[in-house]
């Protein structure tokens, strides 16, 4: 396997840089540029020299030997001053060296996937941390990366390839007699995973909205204040406003961080009926959005009605309040009043869904799990017929231990893997 090397930290000026090499040759590769190969897991002061003996730069030497470092390779990482200039002449020096090439995208934590020291649901836990904008989104990760849902998979594999062995049993010693009936354990087993498999997969949903964001939409009437609103939230103006109505014609977008939660407030188009064709494709879309938003802050004038159907968890609020004093349910987005109690109530509804959340964050992992928990009701179906149908039983029951494995990356998914490491950085 070749020697890769890359800058692992953010492009550009900084105080300190980080250039990361792993491979079998990664030693030999900074003994070159420093005379020898520091102590492994110190930190050692060296200067770093050219081919021509020229000076580089005096940096900081930490080194991993094979098996210890986070992708299971010799490791040396190179801390250097971080000018443009010098960490461009380190890594041209290390492209002269023999045996060593510059990493592709992710490439060095494809490694460390390959070399057993992390799972594909860790892969894409570590990708999530790195982008990672709020608390809620952090903890998640967190989650993930420490190989939860790895080892959750786990424990349901062992009771499938448990119950699979009883059923096997009963086929391979058909001839003979059996003298205990596998039946009901191999029920219970299978049973125990396909109830946990249900209640990951209920919490998917909100696990990937934490991961992608919470929308929450802010709709009504033309000219009900919902622009105005949007733009007090976010605390400038991103929306314009006007006296006049359907100012605004598309959704726009303000992305926030609510008690740690990543949230994109929606600012639509005025609900009404009109013969202009580009507010009505304006309204259409505000419709669709409304739809799919998690949340929706409905604003309606005094004594006037919504013009959708009200949902059970709707925001519904008395817009323009700063001209009715006093009253219940007001907000104004001009003058602040209700906003703060808006927030609160956004964030309350918001923590609530979740805490429901569950380990498994993307769809990818629901789709295996819907995998598994379909070829697990087919198995439950046939056990009860007895040993005429313990072949085919044990069958669904591999199919979906191969879910499972499919879940943490245990078979071939190259066209996944490539998907996924083209999402991170080259320096990881």
């Amino acid at each position: 396997m070749d020697t890769i090397f890359a800058l692992s930290s953010a492009q550009g000026k900084a105080g300190v840089a980080v250039i990361r090499l792993s491979g079998p040759t990664a030693f030999e590769g900074i003994s070159r540029l420093a005379g020898d190969v520091p102590p492994s897991r110190l930190a050692s002061l060296r200067r770093l020299r050219a081919s021509d003996g020229s000076r580089l730069d005096e940096a900081l030497i930490l080194t991993f030997p094979k098996g210890q470092s986070f992708t299971g390779e010799e490791t040396v990482e190179i801390h250097c001053h971080g000018s443009i200039a010098t960490v461009s002449a380190i890594l041209d020096e290390l492209a002269r060296l023999p045996d060593l090439r510059a990493a592709d995208p992710g490439e060095f934590t494809r490694r460390a996937l390959e070399n057993g020291r992390l799972d594909l649901s860790q892969v894409e836990g570590l990708a999530d941390l790195i982008d990672a904008e709020t608390e809620a989104q952090r903890r998640q990760a967190l989650r993930v990366l420490s190989g939860d849902l790895g080892k959750r998979a786990e424990t349901w594999r062992q009771d499938l390839i448990r119950a699979s062995a009883l059923l096997e049993a009963t086929i391979d010693f058909a001839d003979e007699e059996v003298p205990v009936d596998v039946g009901p354990e191999v029920t219970e087993l299978a049973t125990r995973v396909r109830e946990a498999l249900a209640k990951e997969i209920s919490g998917v949903s909100t696990a990937e909205r934490i991961r992608s964001g919470f929308e929450v939409a802010i709709v009504g009437a033309p000219n009900v204040g919902k622009s105005t609103l949007l733009n007090a939230l976010a605390g400038r103006d991103a929306a314009i406003t006007s006296e006049y109505a359907g100012t605004t014609r598309d959704v726009i977008e303000v992305r926030m961080d609510l008690g740690g939660l990543p949230v994109t407030l929606l600012d639509t188009a005025g609900l009404r009926e009109t013969e202009d064709a580009v507010e009505t494709i304006g309204i259409d879309r505000a419709r669709q959005r409304a739809e799919a938003a998690d949340l929706r802050v409905v604003l309606v004038e005094h004594g006037q009605q919504p013009d959708l159907y009200l949902r059970p968890d709707d925001l519904v609020l008395i817009a323009k309040a700063d001209l009715l004093p006093n009253i219940k349910d007001g907000i104004s987005g001009k003058t602040g009043v209700g906003v703060e109690n808006l927030v609160a109530s956004i964030t309350t509804k918001l923590e609530s869904r979740a805490a429901n959340a569950g380990l498994a964050t993307r769809l990818r992992h629901k789709h295996a799990m819907e995998r598994g928990l379909a070829s697990l009701n087919q198995a439950l179906a046939l056990i009860p017929s007895g040993d005429a149908s313990a072949d085919i039983a044990a069958e669904e029951l591999r199919s979906a231990i191969r879910a499972l494995d499919s879940l943490v990356g245990r078979i071939d998914i190259e066209n996944i893997l490539d998907e996924i490491f083209a999402s991170f950085c080259l320096g990881k």
